[in-house]
């Protein structure tokens, strides 16, 4: 029986990176694998999954009205697919999460997605709140706060390194805009922050 995985985690824990291995795994039997990345993620370049140690592939670019699965119906049916992937899927929506559990449960085809689970305020990503609720799988891959404890909150920090405690759910940006910590040391941070500034 094929399943929908989420592997969650914070910043910086090597998602893209195990999603490339895992898609190499079936390129070097011989198995075909789609990969999908948001269209609001563009820091790699549109349609490119890039991990931070340098490992890249291309990726279908996935805007949020994209029907995911009669995508994944229409090319399984030229060349059958072995397995689709999705980078950030923290930036789905509801929709397209049912969608991809619609993929393994009638195509029959096994669903890996890898994002962030909580936003810089601790709250829920709705795509990653629809993927903890329909997912058969979670897996957390875990990665370290400065303090050497498990890390599992996301900082946003602005241009002066302070903390940012108020803004826009989605702010695109990678290490000069965020921080993976611990809960502790992310409360502490929270703790003596400015409010974001204005654009």
């Amino acid at each position: 029986m094929s399943k929908l995985y989420f592997y969650y985690s914070a910043m910086n824990a090597g998602k893209s990176t195990v999603l490339l291995q895992s898609s190499y795994n079936y390129h070097e039997r011989g198995m075909r694998t789609l990969l999908f990345v948001p269209a609001i993620d563009t820091r790699a370049g549109a349609g490119l999954v890039r991990s931070r140690i340098g490992l890249e592939a291309p990726a279908l670019p996935l805007p949020a009205d994209e029907d995911v699965f009669a995508h994944v119906k229409a090319a399984h049916a030229t060349q059958p697919v072995a397995c689709v992937l999705v980078d950030e899927a923290q930036f789905l929506t509801p929709a397209q999460v049912a969608q991809l559990s619609d993929i393994a449960d009638t195509l029959r085809i096994p669903v890996l997605c890898y994002g962030l689970r909580t936003d810089f305020q601790a709250r829920l990503f709705p795509g990653s709140a629809a993927l903890l609720g329909l997912a058969d799988n979670l897996i957390e891959l875990k990665t370290i706060c400065h303090c050497g404890r498990k890390a599992t909150m996301n900082l946003r920090i602005g241009a002066d390194g302070r903390a940012v405690r108020e803004g826009a759910q989605v702010e695109i940006g990678g290490n000069d805009r965020y921080v993976a910590m611990c809960r502790r040391h992310f409360k502490e941070a929270l703790a003596s922050c400015h409010p974001a500034t204005p654009p």
